[in-house]
């Protein structure tokens, strides 16, 4: 301290100097270099061993150029300027959620029937040396780089991100995890591995290579290059673009009502378990090549729809239409009205309705003979239906055909039950719709009919007449009849009346009788009383006194007047009759 202190600002200038030249010196002189922990150290060998082999970018054993080994973050020595160059690369990050394609520039040639190099064991490509041991291959590799931060010699690697996508002719999309979505499955096909067998369409299913993440599994195992049978379900999957692509397909869906039949191209040998009664077609078992036994339930399937089939079959009634009109299923599309010809040679069409039903175990059978449900409709349903009523009409007249319609019916649905059920199909009934027969037949059998009508009205009319005339009959009948009876009622009432007037008269008579009797008996008895008063009067009187006594009596009773009002004399008669007329006119005034 004290020789420092009194060193001067010169002495100290020179110090400083000496001190900078030391400090800067050190590394020069002992080849010293620091690698931070976010970096990898390439070296490269200016001069100093053999030179590399002409096929040879990465040295192993010291030659010049490249080397395989890095330098980890730390302080490193004798790596001279003069002999080294020294690169300082920031590590690979590869984020979530992204993969990192590798491609490496030095290693062996990638075999002819490869168009990836294979995963040797090398610490996710951060070992280079062991790369290059163990057989690593150069260019694009099957193996790659998940999330995670790596030390990567970029001087034999190159790692392709989704940041540097474009430039290496990739697309963003393709450095990002495989996502397969819910209600869908991933359609596998691989671009590297052994051809696909003669006769085959896609490669087997090839057990331990993590759904197509270990590559290289997956080619050990005898992996085929091209579609494969094996599928990926919902999820998100590490894959190699450069080794599989994914085709997203929904799920396979059986609606209610439906079962679904698999028909499959690939899986195991094909073994018919149909038995030795079903002749015209095989079934297999779930898994190998075929019509598979067992159908598919109503519900969602996660089926490989590229090297299978599914033909759904309906497991409700299904009508089909041989008319106009179409049902909602389309099968009866190309349905038409069936032409008959009668036995009288007429020609004329039928509208018929066929109801069938395909049972959910019957629908594999079903589908193993005609292929599909609307095969069974135009290649067993149309002729069978449509032969069916053309032989039969042939037996019978048009009038007849529609005049026992009802039992024309009855039959067919018999018929066709009995042959279609050889299909493993129920025919549930046969209706008959509408009949067509030629119009001038049905004009004649028109006016015919008319006529027939018209004749029954006539009749009928006929009958109303004669009703009509027997009930004017009956009604003057009742009139008369009331009549009649008025007439029997005055009869009988005359009847009475006349034994009521003989009850009169002879009540009437039997009291005259009995009052002239009575009247007699009192005459008889005033006579005598009278005869024995005039006897006594006469006795009392005489005969002459009482007798004027008694006309006295009578004209006092009986005021008769024996002076006249009007007295008229004088010997003409004429004057004297004018007189007594002025004389009782002059008395009846007064």
């Amino acid at each position: 301290m004290i020789l420092l202190a009194e060193l001067t600002p010169v002495h100290l200038g020179l110090v400083s100097v000496l001190l900078l030249f030391l400090i800067a010196g050190i590394p020069l002189l002992t080849g010293a270099v620091l690698i931070h922990e976010r970096q990898v150290g390439i070296v490269i060998k200016k001069f100093g061993g053999r030179s590399l082999p002409p096929e040879r970018l990465v040295a192993l054993a010291g030659e010049s150029g490249y080397q395989a080994d890095t330098l980890a973050p730390g302080l490193h020595f004798g790596l001279f300027r003069w002999q080294y160059r020294i690169l300082k690369v920031p590590v690979t990050v590869v984020p979530q959620g992204e993969i990192a394609l590798v491609v490496a520039a030095d290693g062996s040639s990638i075999p002819p029937e490869c168009i990836l190099g294979r995963i040797v064991n090398c610490d996710n490509f951060q070992d280079a040396r062991k790369f290059l041991v163990n057989g690593g291959e150069k260019g694009r590799q099957l193996g790659l780089l998940t999330a995670g931060t790596y030390r990567i010699n970029t001087a034999l690697f190159t790692i392709i991100q989704s940041a540097t996508a474009p430039a290496n002719g990739m697309e963003h999309w393709q450095l990002q995890l495989q996502r397969v979505e819910p209600d869908m499955v991933g359609i596998v096909t691989t671009l590297d591995g052994r051809p696909i067998e003669a006769g085959e369409i896609a490669g087997p299913t090839i057990p331990g290579h993590e759904n197509f993440q270990n590559s290289q599994a997956f080619l050990d195992g005898g992996g085929r290059r091209g579609l494969q049978e094996q599928i990926l379900l919902s999820g998100t999957w590490n894959l190699n673009p450069w080794f599989v692509q994914v085709e997203q397909v929904p799920m396979v869906q059986i609606p209610i009502g439906y079962v679904g039949v698999v028909i499959s191209f690939v899986g195991q040998a094909h073994v018919d378990v149909s038995g030795l009664e079903f002749k015209h077609g095989d079934l297999v078992n779930v898994g190998h090549k075929g019509v598979w036994v067992n159908p598919l339930y109503p519900g969602k399937h996660p089926l490989n729809t590229r090297v299978m089939k599914v033909e759904l079959v309906p497991t409700t009634n299904i009508v089909l239409n041989w008319a106009t009109r179409t049902e909602a299923h389309h099968y009866d599309e190309k349905l038409q009205s069936i032409t008959v010809r009668s036995r009288d040679g007429f020609a004329f069409n039928l509208d018929v309705s066929q109801i069938i039903h395909v049972g959910a175990l019957d629908a594999p059978k079903v589908i193993s003979r005609v292929g599909s449900m609307q095969n069974l409709v135009d290649h067993v349903l149309q002729p069978i239906v449509g032969n069916y009523f053309r032989n039969s009409a042939q037996d019978y007249t048009v009038l007849d055909f529609l005049g026992a319609r009802s039992q024309r019916q009855v039959e067919a649905a018999g018929h066709i039950r009995t042959a279609i059920s050889a299909y493993d199909v129920q025919a549930i009934d046969t209706l008959i719709g509408d009949i067509n027969p030629p119009a001038q037949l049905m004009q004649t059998q028109t006016d015919r009919k008319i006529a027939e009508e018209q004749r029954k009205t006539y009749e009928v009319q006929e009958a109303a007449q004669i009703q009509r005339q027997q009930l004017v009959r009956q009604t003057s009948l009742a009139d008369i009849q009331q009549q009649v009876v008025g007439a029997e009622q005055g009869v009988n009432i005359a009847e009475l009346q006349a034994n009521a007037h003989v009850k009169q008269a002879t009540g009437e008579a039997e009291s005259v009788r009995l009052r002239a009797h009575g009247e007699a008996e009192a005459i008889r008895a005033t006579g005598q009383a009278k005869a024995e008063a005039y006897r006594a009067g006469v006795e009392s009187l005489g005969a002459q006194s009482y007798t004027v006594m008694q006309l006295m009596q009578i004209v006092g009773e009986r005021n008769v007047r024996i002076v006249p009002d009007v007295a008229v004399s004088g010997a003409n008669a004429n004057p004297g009759l004018v007189d007594g007329l002025l004389g009782l006119m002059v008395h009846r005034q007064s």
